[in-house]
């Protein structure tokens, strides 16, 4: 019985991880779609960094839906919504393997 607890912990553990980065980076994402209405804020330290960090995930969402009338971009609600669905399918794999 002490083993299934630790089990479980590791378990736990792991999930909470997950949710972590996932979380982090779903706010990363948020911020950086958010200096997008601000002027020059792209350009600055942390809007260049985000951009390093966040425009590799964002621009294959990017090529798949156009911009609606070629100002309104809903690639990052897209993208959003696939990384909750990667992170509970990471979470799942790690139900089945572990």
């Amino acid at each position: 019985m002490g083993r299934n607890t630790t089990y479980r912990g590791d378990q736990t553990l792991i999930y909470d991880i997950i949710d972590l980065l996932t979380s982090i980076y779903y706010f990363m994402i948020i911020a950086y779609v958010l200096m997008s209405w601000l002027p020059n804020v792209r350009e600055s330290y942390v809007g260049e960094l985000l951009g390093k960090l966040v425009e590799p995930y964002l621009a294959p969402f990017r090529k798949l839906i156009p911009p609606i009338g070629g100002v309104l971009d809903i690639s990052p609600i897209l993208a959003l919504l696939m990384l909750t669905f990667v992170a509970e399918g990471i979470k799942a794999l790690f139900d089945l393997f572990i």
